[in-house]
């Protein structure tokens, strides 16, 4: 005769397709039970994992009728999890903070998550992200890059693959992407997925479904750390990563000018509503270094501005970076500064961020 505990068992086996992590663990799959030779149990998935559902109904039933003594399988369904699908705030549904968040997963092989973000586009985030995985490569971290902005996927550029193409196996649900191997590092992007100019005209649930197979459908292996090249604002990409990884932080860039402080104040505010800690601020385009001139320095955004949203948010002004040329020369030729002119003013300060940001949070394994 069947017993609950081989239910149990059995539907241990069964996997989320992403985090591979078992139903059960989950809470996806709840309260196994036994009516007579009829096997019953509560399928609660979340929003985001409703594509599986055909897939995860299928395994269960096989596992179940697989046990002596069961003939016949019951499944219940239940609501989403969680407040809403990930991404629907802001559409009509409970926003962060409303009601219970979805339950946060780890990457597997991946210790540490860091978020680069920034309030508004154009204050180099890009680069600062590409920068600092390569200057964290260079202290001898495995570093991992997930370029999240889907609409304007620059980091192929910046490290000149975007020629290439990475290799995809599988199909639906249990697809596996291999990164691109390039500058000491992993990375991944839609801009490897896509052709040259094309644009990416998704709604929220789209853009959370890539990001969240980039999170989860990607062979990272072991990486110390993955940086996460966030798209500017406080939209679907950012929820998503918030509310899907747990993550050692985040970190603001901002210019000194005011208009890019307002927005970056309501970025990091954002994260701290999340609960996702501020590992602090970096100041991009401090001052600009003329080539002909390199002992001048000319504040083309005005001055202190990143040192002050610091001291408003009461955490750590992380770097004042300058603006070289060979920051736009480097992002242009798929070379990074860090790389191409190690010597240069931008490269040293980008790389004393990373042994700042490796020292405090990140310990190689």
């Amino acid at each position: 005769m069947a017993s609950v505990e081989q239910a149990h068992a059995a539907l241990t086996a069964v996997t989320d397709a992403g985090s591979g992590r078992s139903l059960i663990e989950l809470g996806w799959i709840q309260e196994p039970r036994l009516v007579g030779e009829r096997a019953v149990f509560l399928l609660a998935l979340p929003g985001f994992a409703q594509a599986q559902r055909d897939r995860i109904v299928t395994e269960a039933r096989a596992a179940l009728l697989a046990i002596d003594g069961v003939n016949e399988v019951q499944i219940e369904l239940a609501q989403p999890t969680g407040a809403a699908p990930i991404g629907a705030a802001g559409h009509g549904a409970p926003g962060p903070g409303a009601g219970q968040l979805p339950q946060r997963q780890a990457i597997a092989g991946v210790r540490q998550v860091i978020a680069v973000s920034s309030g508004k586009g154009g204050v180099g985030k890009s680069t600062v992200a590409v920068n600092l995985a390569c200057a964290l490569a260079a202290t001898g971290l495995k570093v991992g890059l997930l370029d999240a902005d889907i609409y304007g996927p620059n980091a192929p550029t910046m490290l000149g693959v975007a020629d290439r193409t990475p290799e995809v196996r599988g199909e639906g649900a249990s697809q596996v992407l291999s990164p691109v191997e390039c500058c000491g590092i992993a990375m991944v992007s839609m801009g490897l997925l896509i052709q040259e100019n094309q644009p990416v005209v998704w709604r929220g649930p789209m853009l959370n479904g890539i990001i969240r197979q980039f999170l989860y459908q990607v062979e990272w292996g072991e990486r110390d750390v993955l940086i996460v090249d966030l798209p500017p604002g406080t939209g679907d990409a950012q929820l998503t990563i918030a509310q899907a990884v747990p993550m050692a932080g985040a970190i603001i860039v901002t210019t000194p000018q005011l208009v890019s402080l307002a927005d970056a104040r309501r970025g990091l505010a954002m994260f701290v509503q999340m609960g996702v800690s501020v590992l602090g601020v970096v100041e991009n385009m401090s001052v600009f270094i003329p080539p002909d001139a390199p002992e001048k320095r000319y504040a083309l955004f005005g001055s202190g501005g990143g040192a002050r949203l610091a001291e408003e948010a009461g955490v750590p002004l992380l770097a004042e970076l300058p603006l070289e040329m060979p920051v736009r020369e480097g992002g242009d030729a798929g070379r990074p500064v860090v790389l191409s002119h190690p010597e240069s003013a931008s490269a040293q300060a980008l790389m004393a961020l990373a042994r700042r940001i490796g020292a405090a949070h990140l310990v190689p394994a």
